[in-house]
């Protein structure tokens, strides 16, 4: 809408004569305008004080369009004149439009009256149509700032929530160009000295090079003026900056790209504490938006001023994306934060078992990698299943904490690498020692017995006698202690071995102290006939409690919403579809997606990690083999299993391999 200040305008037909009007004209304060024809509501500028004088002549040019009427009263006065016999409105006037009627014949001073009547009618159009249209133009302005507010509020990655501000706040002021520059952050409380350039943007230059660089807040540039006086800076042009200003405007971009930097708007970003957070800058406001100002003439024609309602529009803008920035920033920090408690929670799960040391991280890479692999084609119930970066980062915090219960096993039974813990194997090593050295003791006294009751009549023969039967001791000695040392590597235990440890058990030895026991123990033959790897049945429960240990762990984190499923996927990770996992032996679709994802990667991990003691690794094509037979059990989600295949997921952990 123009400006109010304009002249009134009277509109008249063409060729009537009005007693009035040569005091109207000659007051100078209305300009008068003859017209042939009752014009349209689309001639007449509705931001101007405006009188159409309704006479017969005009009134005939309207002919049936009552429509038109209505529509030009809605914007102007209408003040009906009569013909000289006219004393009331003839019958085709339309009454209920006018805003008077001046008779025929009537007397100047009569007429300037009704017309000065009517102008102060139009002017109150005026003014309540701009302020109907302003109070339009501050709801479109706050639902915008509540609409982009919303899109700040939901961003939580810094450089795109700095990419949205800096288009928001471009559109809404129609700037061809922008920047945002953020405080540099210092540590222990100091003050910031240095604004970082962020971010950039450039409709007329769009491919330009990106690098950060630094300037100080102080007086001497633009950005830093703001951000050191937390004042914001409207200026009409640049290159002509009055003298008196600290403050410069560099014109090294200008010269370097060819580009003409005229009209700005810096504005400072506050938080809610009114701390500087940055400095939002627009540069060159446009009379069309989509123009590219591409040379001096067009920037001379295109660029105009920001003024201040859009100052006071990017305000608010900027006060909505110092707190979303601050909050960004919040948020980053809180990551950092977590990731070093992850980190820290990693490396406390490797020091109880170093031989599993870099599995969490390989199995978060693993089971991320499935994920993604998911997004990009899943197939069968997960066709177009897609994962949110929260939820990715959900999977990797669960896969590198799946193990942490193991803080809560003992640390012998985790490392335990044979079926006997090394003291006890210790113990029977000199039990057996122990014999031979008795067995040993005895040909010696023997020996010496017969020399002192018989001399030496006999003697050779004896000694003869007494080194075969001390040899087949020693032999015998050493063969049970060579089976027990064969039946204590984690192997499948052959039925005949176990039968000999049996008897073992059953011999009976004398100990120093002169008792009785049996060459193996209770609890040592038990340790020994462990069919299958190396840990007995209790030990087997104690280490698979370390799953129940990890869910009662991650429970107690106050996780943020984003995270909140991390303990629950982590929970089912030694689960199988058909219900032979544990420690719930739940099954089918009461195990996430993401935890059949890791059970995958956890299982490959734990067959081709070269790093166990207890077990030989195999090959890739091996573990690959017994994923593909646990899926034909149904204990695997085979579907995941064929992306996790076709997608050489596996391969995300082999240094050096490059992600599929």
């Amino acid at each position: 809408m123009r400006s109010l200040s304009a002249k009134p305008l009277l509109i008249v037909a063409l060729g009537r004569t009005l007693s009035a009007l040569p005091i109207v004209c000659r007051e100078g304060m209305v300009e008068v305008r003859r017209v042939p024809a009752f014009p349209t509501a689309g001639t007449l500028d509705p931001s101007r004080p405006t009188v159409i004088v309704l006479d017969r002549i005009l009134l005939t040019s309207i002919g049936e369009d009552a429509q038109r009427v209505a529509d030009v009263a809605e914007l102007v006065s209408l003040v009906g004149l009569g013909d000289p016999d006219d004393v009331e409105p003839p019958p085709n006037f339309p009454v209920e439009l006018l805003t008077s009627f001046i008779p025929g014949g009537s007397s100047p001073g009569t007429v300037l009256a009704q017309l000065r009547g009517a102008f102060r009618h139009a002017a109150a159009l005026v003014a309540e149509r701009s302020a109907r249209e302003q109070e339009d133009q501050r709801h479109r302005e706050l639902s915008e700032l509540t609409r982009v507010g919303v899109a700040l509020s939901t961003e939580r990655d810094l450089l795109t929530l700095l990419d949205l501000i800096l288009s928001q706040a471009r559109r809404i002021t129609d700037a061809d160009a922008g920047s945002l520059y953020l405080v540099d952050r210092v540590e222990n409380g100091r003050a910031p000295t240095d604004l970082r350039f962020k971010i950039s943007q450039n409709h007329t230059l769009p491919n330009l090079p990106f690098a950060e660089f630094t300037v100080p807040i102080d007086h001497t540039s633009l950005a830093g003026y703001a951000a050191a006086t937390g004042e914001p800076l409207v200026i009409a042009d640049v290159y002509l900056l009055p003298h008196d200003v600290e403050y410069k405007q560099n014109r090294s971009f200008d010269e370097k790209f060819g580009y003409r930097t005229k009209s700005m708007l810096v504005i400072p970003m506050k938080t809610h504490r009114d701390e500087i957070i940055g400095v939002l800058q627009l540069i060159n406001r446009k009379r069309s938006p989509d123009v590219r100002l591409t040379t001096p003439d067009i920037v001379e024609r295109e660029v105009v001023s920001f003024g201040d309602d859009l100052m006071e529009l990017v305000t608010a803008l900027a006060s909505q994306a110092a707190v979303a920035i601050e909050n960004s920033l919040l948020y980053e920090d809180i990551e950092k934060l977590f990731e070093g408690f992850v980190t820290a929670a990693v490396t406390a799960i490797e020091a109880r078992d170093p031989t599993t040391s870099g599995h969490s991280g390989r199995v978060a890479t693993m089971s991320v990698g499935l994920a993604e692999a998911v997004a990009r084609g899943g197939e069968g119930p997960y066709r177009g299943l897609t994962f949110s970066r929260e939820q990715l980062r959900e999977l990797r915090y669960a896969g590198l904490l799946h193990d942490f219960g193991k803080v809560g096993v003992r640390e012998q039974v985790l490392v335990k690498e044979k079926k006997l813990y090394p003291a006890n194997l210790e113990v029977i090593k000199n039990r057996f020692e122990y014999l031979i050295q008795s067995a040993e003791l005895e040909f010696e006294r023997e020996r010496n017995a017969h020399l002192m009751e018989h001399g030496t009549k006999g003697y050779g023969e004896l000694v003869r006698e007494m080194e075969q039967a001390l040899l087949k001791r020693r032999i015998q000695l050493e063969r049970y202690l060579r089976a027990v040392v064969e039946a204590n590597e984690p192997t499948i235990l052959p039925e005949d071995r176990y039968q000999e440890l049996k008897q073992l058990s059953e011999a009976i030895y004398t100990d120093i102290h002169g008792e009785q026991r049996p060459l193996l123990g209770e609890e040592e033959l038990r340790f020994l006939s462990i069919r299958k790897g190396t840990l007995d049945e209790a030990e087997r429960r104690e280490i698979e409690s370390h799953v129940a240990h990890t869910f009662r762990f991650l429970r107690q984190i106050p996780w943020t919403r984003e995270l909140r499923n991390v303990p629950q996927i982590a929970y089912g990770h030694h689960e199988k579809l058909n219900g032979v996992g544990y420690p719930r032996q739940i099954g089918g679709e009461q195990i996430p997606v993401q935890t059949r994802m890791m059970t995958i990667a956890d299982i490959f991990d734990a067959l081709t990690a070269a790093d166990r003691p207890y077990k030989r690794a195999v090959t890739t094509e091996q573990a690959l083999d017994i994923l593909h037979m646990e899926a034909k059990e149904g204990q695997l989600d085979r579907h995941l299993l064929r992306a996790f295949v076709g997608g050489k997921i596996f391969t995300l952990t082999t240094p050096g391999s490059e992600r599929p």
